[in-house]
Order: structure tokens, then sequence, then C-alpha cells
């Protein structure tokens, strides 16, 4: 690799990474810096030192990377120069480059003759300075000229007085004090008009009485500039800290009272902020107490400044304000209701200046109330009288005082006293820290030295719940009840709380119990006791305390507990004896104890396991009977018995055994014992009825039936039934096996293996019996099973039923899928709703009971729809059916001709027809122009065609109503795509012309008319190729000119070479009339855009209005101008061609360059007719300048009475000069602009470039106009370039 593309620094020394890191660190750093200098020049006079710094650094920065050869940062020479332009830029438009000078070099713009924009003027002479000036986006200052608003008037000479300085301390009467011995305050002194290097002042102890020994003595302190810089950042830095601390600051709106103005003053606010332009401020740091005088104050000059009255403040220690120590016991602060025994008195103890104020709050349960103590000193101290206050200085010596505060504990809650703030005699305030009162726990809140809490509280109250006099609490034998005692009106502050509770024990207690008392404890904030009573007796409540207070025992105090005896029964057996043995038993129960009573026993029979039950009784007082349903031996015993307050107690009561045999009986299946007779069907053709019974005895059994009908009741007996229940058939009447009805089935009697026969008391059977079928068939005559309907209309068929409801009957459509639908009726009248049109057939009918059949011959229906409405084109259209879209297309006629075709309706007039009528759309596609409905009363009607626009139109029949089918009511019902109506036709468009543009065109006289400049453009419309009439007249001789031409395109350029221009003046070119391939006749042509103009001039001349030969730059040269605007003339500056466009005349040009001007020529109509001009010139002067102190701003200060200042005035021209010059008021601001103008003079004759004058005067020297031998400046306000004298 060749030493060129090596990296300049070797990468033994520092690697290529570390290279980069480096430069572009570098970079990055120079950026930084450059923003910070930004920020800077946005506050600073002049910016140009801060443009040819970054210039230059900026230059050297991309200049040094590139002969580093740092890899991935080599670049070819185009970009350095990229790089270097961009950076330029950018300093260009932070340091004010662009924004200012760019704007006025570049852009030609002339500041001196910024006044007249509306006047024509020559070029600017050519300046290099300026160029340079551009080229560099002004940050180089090659143009000192350029860069001022006036050049011909420059500099201003300012002459200042020095003001008087002063010194005031402390100017706001602000009073300070210090919080601790460590602690120390800034005495701000504010300066006028001068900046302090020396500040001197005396301090005085506090006890300091002046010629009295023992009282202390003064000292003297200086201050140098370097400790007032010390001090004032010092100040800077806790005065961020504080700012911090007051945004942090809640602030409670609610706690306003009137004293609250008093704690928020303006001394937090910086004074800073309050100081005018001239002043300063200054600190004085004290920190011990005692009176500081400010004694002198030095600027750099060693000048006194005047001290201001008063110049002494006085710094006490900070008044103080806490309650004494807390007692060691909390209960101090604690009272309860009603207790007056004790009084509470808080001691304050409060340190500082006399007389002294307090201000402090009591907040009782959220209740704030505030106060203030004004006048706290001791009593005791000597005062001085009125002639030793004169005399001496006044004794601040600071006090410590003993205050008591005796609050007033009537009211139930929490009383809290704050102590708020504390004012000594000075006026300091201390703003005691009262924020940890709120919010904290009141044992917490006694810790603290500024806030006390003092709590009343209630009496607790406490008595049995659910316990009552009267109604004692039941304790079972071997167990224990709970006893809940309730405690009331108690805050949870005096728990936990102690109850004494005495037991009393009853008779039936017995001898081992004993009387007791007890003391029971709540939980931590619980207000119930429970307590497990374990023997009867009486339980009272002695007393209440809680941790602070003593409480009242309420009703219930007494509880009586009773204990309950457990239950026993008294039973007694009797046996059940019927027919041939023993049926069952009886059990009859006497109980003892708490109803209600259940009683649990076993029945057991032969070896079977025995079975338990239960039965409960309400009273005390029952009867159980058992009476089992099958034979056998058996056994019954009670085993346990249960009341409201026991469980399943034992019972030995008395079992008895016995054999029994159950008595038959009989109940038809599904019916049971009790309740109305069933009815059941007894078929369509069975000849006999089955029938269920459930017997129940021993068995085999012998059972009697009886068939009850209208004529007959008969007996059948059924013997040795061994099974159950049983099913029998029992054959129908004879009469109602023929005719059909009903008839009925009881059970008589029932025997059962012991002989033993019982008459059967249940509820029978009754039996329908049919014989006729059930029928089905549509209600109609031959030729009239018919009905006609509305599209999807239902339709109902009216039917004939035969049978007992409900009837399922089976339908088909025929001709359709041959699917079976089902239906349920319910009259025989009913009628079948159907929905589709064709023949419907029954096909299978059913009523409740049997199948039936249906009637031949009248088991079809008809069901047909009214045919909708239909459209077609009348025979006799002359129409091209075209089969890929099922389209009439019409023949085609011309824009705006009426045309129509005729229709053919079928339906049932009035008709409404709607159609959609489309046309073509730019993307190959129809687009629907509009969907219309027209109305006809006849079959046949005339359908009106569009024809007002040019296109292919389509027609499409969408929706047609007429009286059966109308629109209103059918809008969903639209033609089906496949059987619409469609027809289209073609309507040509009817020629038409117009002029592109209504622009004049410009020839000149005896010219062909031959179109140029892109003017004389026709646009055509329809089917090419055109036949197109032109007209030509002049409106000077009247002469028409008319000539046809065949134009092949719809766009055409105006072309008449034949016809030249043979008179000057206005022509009009219009267009006669067109015809085009179609024939139509052609469309209205606009009248705006048929017709152009047409101005025909001769040569044009020039004539000066101002007979002079020497003007100045400045003036305006006005000329008379002949011919037909507009004009361009032509002239030259010092030899040099130039061009001017005037519009009007006469015509004025403002010159701008010094020299010869020459007009050469003048030219109308787009400079195609040109004339030359000659013997028209002018001698033009520079205009004269004035300069005041060289060009520049001089700023000068002098002292009152001794000093004069030399005003230097420089003149620029052709002597002799007049020149005006004026004093103004000297801005307040260095480089800002003069105030009221004090005087003006006037200097004539003057022969030299230089002139002087001398002035004792404040104030600001500028000039303000200048006259040599030709031109004056600035010019008369007319413009005319008379000169001035």
């Amino acid at each position: 690799m060749s030493d060129k593309k090596q990296p300049l620094i070797p990468e033994s020394f520092i690697d290529v990474p570390t290279q980069r890191l480096y430069y572009l660190s570098l970079g990055l750093l120079l950026q930084a810096a450059k923003v910070f200098d930004f920020l800077q020049s946005l506050v600073s006079e002049s910016t140009s030192y801060y443009s040819r710094k970054w210039l230059a650094v900026d230059f050297l920065y991309i200049t040094t990377l590139s002969a580093l050869r740092i890899p991935r940062l080599r670049y070819a020479k185009a970009v350095v120069l990229l790089q270097i332009f961009l950076l330029w830029f950018l300093d260009g438009v932070m340091f004010g480059g662009i924004s200012f000078n760019w704007r006025e070099t570049m852009t030609g713009a002339s500041p001196t003759f910024s006044g007249r924009p509306d006047l024509p003027s020559t070029p600017e002479p050519f300046r290099l300075l300026e160029v340079l000036n551009s080229v560099t986006l002004g940050l180089l200052p090659f143009s000192l000229e350029g860069s001022q608003k006036d050049k011909h008037l420059l500099g201003q000479h300012t002459v200042r007085m020095s003001p008087i300085s002063t010194a005031q301390l402390n100017p706001d009467a602000q009073t300070f004090c210090l919080a601790s011995p460590s602690s120390s305050v800034l005495i701000p002194v504010v300066v006028n008009n001068t900046v302090p290097t020396n500040i001197r002042y005396s301090y005085a102890p506090l006890t300091y009485i002046e010629g009295k020994p023992g009282t202390g003595r003064i000292e003297y302190a200086d201050l140098s500039a370097k400790d007032i810089k010390a001090i004032e950042q010092a100040r800077q830095e806790s005065l961020q800290v504080a700012r911090t601390n007051v945004a942090t600051r809640d602030v409670n709106d609610d706690d306003y009272d009137e004293y609250d103005d008093d704690e928020y003053d303006e001394g937090d606010t910086d004074p800073q902020s309050r100081l005018q332009k001239t002043e300063s401020l200054a600190h004085i740091r004290v920190t011990r107490p005692g009176t500081i005088r400010l004694e002198r104050v030095l600027d750099s000059s060693n000048t006194g400044a005047r001290l201001f009255y008063p110049s002494e403040v006085t710094v006490a220690p900070c008044p103080t304000a806490q309650y004494q120590k807390q007692p060691a016991a909390a209960s101090e602060y604690v009272r309860c209701a009603g207790d007056t025994a004790k009084d509470v008195e808080l001691k304050i103890d409060i340190t500082g200046v006399p007389p002294l104020s307090l201000r402090w709050s009591k907040d009782i349960n959220g209740k704030k109330e505030h106060f203030l103590v004004e006048g706290i000193e001791d009593q005791h101290v000597h005062k001085p009288d009125d002639s030793e206050s004169e005399l001496h200085r006044a004794n601040y010596a600071p006090q410590r005082l003993e205050v008591p505060l005796s609050p007033t504990l009537h009211t139930l809650g929490r009383h809290l006293y704050v102590l708020e703030s504390i004012i000594d005699g000075l006026g300091n305030v201390v703003h005691l820290d009262s924020s940890e009162s709120y919010g904290h726990h009141d044992d917490d809140i006694n810790t603290s030295k500024t806030s006390r809490v003092l709590s009343v509280l209630r009496r607790p109250k406490v008595s049995f719940n659910q316990c009552r006099s009267g109604i004692p609490m039941s304790l079972l034998i071997g167990e224990k009840t709970d006893l809940h005692v309730s405690i009331s009106d108690a805050d949870k502050s005096d728990g936990p709380w102690n109850v004494a509770v005495k037991y009393d024990p009853s008779a039936e207690a017995g001898k081992k119990a004993q009387s007791w008392t007890k003391s029971l404890q709540t939980g931590h904030g619980d207000k119930k006791l429970t307590l497990a009573a374990e023997a009867p007796g009486e339980y009272t409540i002695q007393s209440i305390k809680g941790k602070y207070c003593e409480g009242d025992v309420l009703e219930p105090e007494i509880c009586k507990v009773v204990e309950k005896p457990r239950p026993r029964a008294e039973i007694e057996w009797t046996r059940i004896h019927e027919c041939s043995g023993d049926t069952g038993v009886l059990a009859s129960l006497v109980f003892h104890g708490t109803a209600p009573f259940q009683v649990y026993y076993r029945t057991k029979r032969d070896d079977q396991t025995a079975r338990e039950m239960v039965k409960t009784f309400a009273n005390s007082r029952g009867e159980l009977t058992l009476q089992p349903e099958h034979s056998g031996h058996y056994r019954y015993n009670f085993f346990q018995i249960s009341d409201a307050n026991y469980k399943k107690v034992d019972l030995s009561g008395p079992s008895i055994e016995q054999v029994v045999h159950p008595l038959a009986t009989a109940e038809f299946s599904d019916v049971g014992s009790s309740g109305p007779r069933k009815k059941i069907s007894g078929g369509c053709e069975e000849n006999n009825v089955n029938v269920k019974v459930d017997l129940r005895g021993s068995a085999p059994w012998n059972l009697e039936l009886q068939v009850i009908s209208p004529s007959s009741a008969d007996t059948i007996s059924i013997k040795n039934i061994t099974s159950s229940p049983a099913t029998f058939q029992i054959p129908v009447p004879d009469l109602i096996n023929k005719e059909g009805g009903v008839f009925d089935i009881d059970l008589v009697n029932i025997e059962d293996a012991n002989g033993c026969k019982r008459p059967v008391v249940v509820p029978g059977l009754s039996v329908n019996v049919r014989r006729v079928k059930p029928t089905a068939k549509f209600y109609g005559k031959e030729g009239q099973r018919q009905v006609t309907v509305l599209e999807n209309e239902r339709a109902e068929l009216p039917l004939r039923l035969t049978g007992e409801k409900p009837w399922k009957i089976r339908y088909r459509l025929r001709d359709s899928s041959g699917r079976i639908e089902t239906a349920t009726l319910t009259s025989p009248n009913d009628h079948l709703p159907v929905l589709q049109k064709g023949t419907y057939e029954l096909v299978y009918v059913q009523d409740a009971q049997c199948p039936g059949v249906v009637v031949e011959g009248q088991d079809t229906y008809d069901v047909d729809w009214v045919p909708r409405p239909s459209a077609r084109l009348a025979p006799e259209t002359k129409a091209t059916y075209e089969a890929f879209n099922r389209s009439q297309i019409l023949d085609p006629i011309c824009q705006g001709r009426d045309d129509h075709v005729d229709l053919e309706l079928t339906g049932r007039a009035p008709f409404q027809i709607m159609y959609n009528i489309a046309r073509n759309d730019e993307h190959g596609g129809t687009a629907v122009l509009d969907q219309p409905t027209f109305s006809s009363i006849q079959p046949r009607t005339r359908f009106q065609l569009h024809t007002s626009t040019s296109g292919r139109k389509y027609y499409e029949v969408k929706q047609i109503g007429d009286a059966v089918y109308p629109l209103a009511q059918h809008k969903n019902a639209i033609v089906p795509r496949s059987e619409r109506l469609l027809f289209e036709q073609e309507v040509l468009m009817r020629p038409t012309a117009a002029f592109k543009s209504d622009t004049r065109m410009q020839f000149c006289l005896n010219e062909a008319f031959t179109s140029h400049n892109g003017d004389g453009y026709v646009q055509l419309q329809g089917t090419p190729p055109f036949q197109v009439e032109f007209a030509v007249k002049s409106l000077v001789s009247s002469q028409v000119h008319t000539e046809t031409v065949e134009v092949p395109d719809r766009i055409w350029k105006l072309d008449l070479p034949s016809y030249s221009f043979s008179s000057i003046g206005p022509h009009r070119v219009s267009i006669v009339s067109i015809q085009d391939a179609s024939h139509c006749e052609q469309a209205e042509l606009d009248p705006e855009r048929r017709a152009i103009w047409v101005d025909v001039a001769e040569a044009p001349s020039i004539i000066p209005i101002d007979q002079r030969a020497d003007i100045c730059v400045g003036d305006v040269t006005r000329f008379q101008l002949e011919g037909t605007p507009p004009w361009s003339v032509g002239y030259r500056i010092n030899g040099k061609p130039y061009t001017q466009d005037a519009k009007s005349s006469p015509f004025s040009l403002l010159q701008q360059q010094a020299g010869e001007f020459t007009v050469t020529s003048v030219a109308h109509q787009h400079k195609l007719c040109k004339a030359t001009v000659t013997d028209l010139h002018y001698n033009v002067h520079e205009l004269p300048s004035a300069q005041v102190g060289h060009g520049k701003r001089v700023y000068q200060d002098i002292h009152e009475g001794s000093d004069q200042a030399e005003i230097l005035f420089t003149l620029i021209g052709e002597p002799p000069f007049t020149f005006t010059y004026q004093r103004a008021e000297a801005s307040p601001r260095k480089g800002g602009k003069p105030g009221k103008v004090l005087e003006t003079h006037t200097v004539s004759g003057v022969t030299t470039n230089e002139y002087s004058i001398f002035s004792a005067l404040e104030g600001t020297w500028t000039v303000t106009s200048i006259t040599d031998r030709h031109c004056r400046y600035p010019p008369n306000p007319a413009g005319t370039g008379d000169k001035q004298r």
C-alpha cells in the first residue's frame, strides 16, 4: 500500500478506531462550543467576531481531517469542499450572515431608493466587494457600507455625562434574625450608578448603650470586591435551595384567617428582580446579633457613594416558643366525660426581644380556631423614660418568659393546641413547624415542641345481650351456654375494658356449685365479651372500667340460666283385629319435654332386617297406627326420642309382637284410590278392552267386576288370581260394539286366600268406543276448487273434517319433489295455509283416536298467481337485437333532437315503470345517470329518450307496477336480469368551435395573418373533419374578410396566410359557422369565446419630458411614448446596453448608476415593431455622502463643567457642501436608537471635506442631509431631481 493511503499518524502509535473516536469527539465538542457561542450572540451587540471565528475553525477542522487520512473518514476533494460549504452555511444561519446580508446583497434591492418600489429603475453598478460579501454569506465584512441601512449618512457620536452614585442599606426595610449561633443573615445594599469595590460597616452589640460602660463597644469591618463576589455566589446557591423547599411546601387554603396575610410577604422573592437598570445589589453577611450601620461605599476610583437614611439595621436572635417538657404519664392529657376534678395547664417557654406576640390555634374535633396573644414581656424589666431614649440607643436584649395556657375540656373528643408563629418586638416572624401536628398519632404529637393533644373520652356502658328479664337462658345437662356481654358508647383509645361479673347458684345447681366473682377483659379494639355458663343460677354485671375511665352498667344487668330436663315418653299398645285376624297395632304416646317431638321406632317382619323409621309430633300427646300390607310375624319397639333441646335420647319403651293378616284390596292401575273416573279409549275396531288392576293382601284372589252400558249392567267374576298387577280382557257390550259409544267398568268386591271377602270402593273406568272413521276433503264443487292470489301471497285452502279434534293431515304439492308436508288442525272447517302455486293433494288424515280416509275426488285444490305486468318494444320500432347483451340497438340521433320509442304493456292499468339511464364512463364501464319512474294509464305508451347530452345512452326497465302489483307495496319485486327490457342509442354531439384563449394578438401594419407566440388556437368538438368559416373585420375601415378552412383535427392554430393587415387599430376575428362529418346542426357558439381581437400597430417613438443635461443618482427621468402599449425601451449606461419594458405612457425610469445614460431604441407589439433613437442622453452624477466619526458609532463620556467633546463630520462629493446635523437624547442602552431630537443646525458654504464642532452637552449627533454642487441627499420628496442648496 502506498504512503498516500496510509494514515498520517501511524497505527503503531494510535490505532485507526481510536483516531476516529478522538477526531469525531473533537468535532462534537466544537459544535457544542458553537451552540454556546450562538446563545451568547443572541444578546451580543455584534456577531462579526463569532462569524469570523467559526469560519476559520470549521475550515481548519475539515482540512485537518483530510490531511490526517483516517480510514472511513477520507473523502474526495469535492466532498471536502461540500463539507466546508455546509458548515459555513450553518454558521451563516446561526450568526446572522444569511438572514441579513444575504437578503440585501443578492436580491439587488436598493435600500437607498426602496421608497419608490412602483418605478422601474436602471441596474445598480457592479461591486466586487459585494459579490465577495455574498459568497461568504455576509459573515465577512467585505462591504462595510453595504451593511448599513443608509450608506450616504453614516455614523453617530454619543456624549454621555457620568451620573452620581448612591448606596442604601436594606432598602425594603426588612427584618433579620439569627435562628442559631451558627447561622447567618445577608443584609442587602443597593448601589446605583457604580460598582462597589469596598464596603465599610460598623457593628454594635444589642446591649450597647452609648456612653455607658460595660454595655459593649462598636466594631468596624471592610468588605473587598472579592468578599462581595464570594457572598453573592453563596447567596445564589442558597436561594436555589430555598426555592426548591418552597415549591414542595403544601399550603392549606382552608386554614386561612385574618392574620395569615402577615405570614407571607414579598421578602421571600429575589430583590434582584426589582432593581432598576442602573442599580446593582451587594450583601453584608452578619453572624452575630447586634446593630449594623453602613459607613461608606467606594468604587474602583475610590469615589464614595452617597448614603441614604436610615443606614442601620438591628439583627437579633430569632424568637422561639415551645411547650415545656412532656409529663411522664400519658394519662395527664386524657380526661373522662364529666370529670372536673383535675384541670390541665400547659406551660409555654418564649424567648425573644420584647414585646412578643404569639399566634396559636385550637382544633376540637376538626373545628379550628386561631388566636393571637400580644404584648408578652417581663413586667419587671426597667424601661428607659423619654429623656433616656433620646440620649441612648434602645436596649434590644432578648428575654426568656414562661406563659401558661389553660384549656377548657367541656367537649368530648380530640383537643389539639398548636403554636403557629412568634413575633418579636423588631418585627421578626418565625413560623413554628406545626406540620407534624396533623395526620400523626397523638403520642407522637405530644412529643413535639409546638403541639399538644388532649383527649376527653366517653364513659363506657355495659349490659347483657340476648338475655332479658323473664326469658332465662337455657342450659342443657352436661353442656355450656354462652352469655354475651355488649359494651357501648366507648372510645377505642379507652380500651381494653375490664368487666366484673358475679355468679349466684340456684337450687337445682346442687350443693357443689359455689358463688364467685370474675373480672373479664376485652380484646384489643373489641367491644364484646362471651361468658361460658356451666351451671344454672344468676349472673350479674357489677362494674366496667376502661384504660382511663370507669363506666355504667345498663339493664339487663342480670341473666338467669335454667337447666332443661331430658325428654321422655309414656307408650301404650292396642292390637287392631278385623275379619279373620290381626291387621296391625295402635300406639298411644304421652310426651314430656319441649315440643316438637320426634320418635324413632323399628319394625321387623319374620327374619328380615329391621327397618328404622321416625314420626314427628307437634303436641305432647299423639297416636301411631301400624298396619302392614303383607302378612307375617311382626315385632315393633321404640328406641329413641328427640325434642327441641335434646336429640336422640335413649327411650326404653315397651315392644309388641303379632302375626298380621292384611285385608285384601284392589284398584285400577294409574287411577288411585280416590279421584275422578278415568277415561280410556276402547279402540276403533277391537271387541275387547284391556284393563290393568293392582291387588293387595293374601293371594290367590277372587275378583268381581261390573260392566255398565246405557242399556245393560253385566257382572264378571275372575277366579284364582295369583299375581299383582293383573291384566284382564273385558268384552265390549253388543250395542256399543255395533254403533260405538261409552260404557263404564267398576270393581265390586275382592276375596283373599283366607276367605275374607270385602267390597271395593275405588274410581272406575270410562271406556269410549269408536266405530266411525274420520274423513278429510277439500271444500268446493267440481271445477271450483281453485284460488288465484298475488305472487308469494299466502292462500287459505278450505277443508272439511270429521272425527274428534285434533286432526293431523298429510299433503303434498304435485309436480314438485313430492315431499310430504304435515299440518295439525283443530276445527272441522279449518283452512290449510300454503305459499306456492300449483295443485295440492291430501294424502292422509288421523283424528285424536283413529286413522281416517281421504274422500276421493275431493282431495285436490289448485292455487294460481296473478301474473306480473311486463313491457316490450312495439313491433314497428326500428332496432337491431344484440344477442350478446340482449339489448335492442336504436338508430343514432343528433344531440338535442327529440326522439322516443313505443312500449307495449301487459297487466292491469294504471302502470308504473321504473328504469335506469346509464352512459359510458372514463374507465370502460357504465355510470348510472338517473333512475326515474313514469306512469301510464294505457297498455301502449310513449317512452321519451334522453338526447340533451351526447354519448351512448343505455335504458334498462328495472321494475314494472300495475293496479295489482303497485310499486309502493312491492318495492323489492325487481324484474330478473334475464327478463329485463334493454335498449340503447348513440347520441351524436353537435359540432362547435371556440378560441382557446381570449389573449389579444399583436401584429404590425402590412403583416400576414399567421399566428405566432403560441396564441390563436381554436378548439373544436364533434366528428372530424370540420368545415369552419372565419370573418376578419377592421374596426377602423369597417372592411370584412371571410374565409372557409377545412380542419382535420379537434384543435387548430389560426393561420390565414392569404390575408394581410392593411390598416392599424383593433381587428375582430370571429367564427361564423362550423360543420362536421355527422352533418348535425351546429351547437350555439359561446359568444365570449367565438371571437378574438388583433391589435395592429405602426412604428413607435419616444420623447423626453425633462430637458436637462445633468441629473443625480436617484432622480426619475420621464419620457412620452407613442404607439401601442406595451413598449420595450433600449438604453446604454456607460456603453453597456439594457432593456426596460413600459406598460403605459408617460414612462418613468429611476437612475441608480452614475455616468452617461443614452436611449438607443423603442419597440412595441412584443418587440415586433422597433425604431432607433438618436441624440437622447443625460449625465448622471453620484449622490453626496456625510459621515460622523468616520462612519462609526462613537461613545464618549465626559464630566460635568470641565470637559468638551469634538464631533468630526466627513463630507464626500463635489464642493461646496451644505449639510444639516442634529442632537438627540442618547439611548439608555448602548447601540440603541436615539431618542427625542433636542436641536438641529444647518452649515453652508463648506469647501473642505472635513468639519468639526465642540460641545459640552449630552446627546447623540447625526447628519440628516447633505448637498454638493449637483445633488442633494436625501432627494426631494417629489423625486424631480432638482438639487438643493
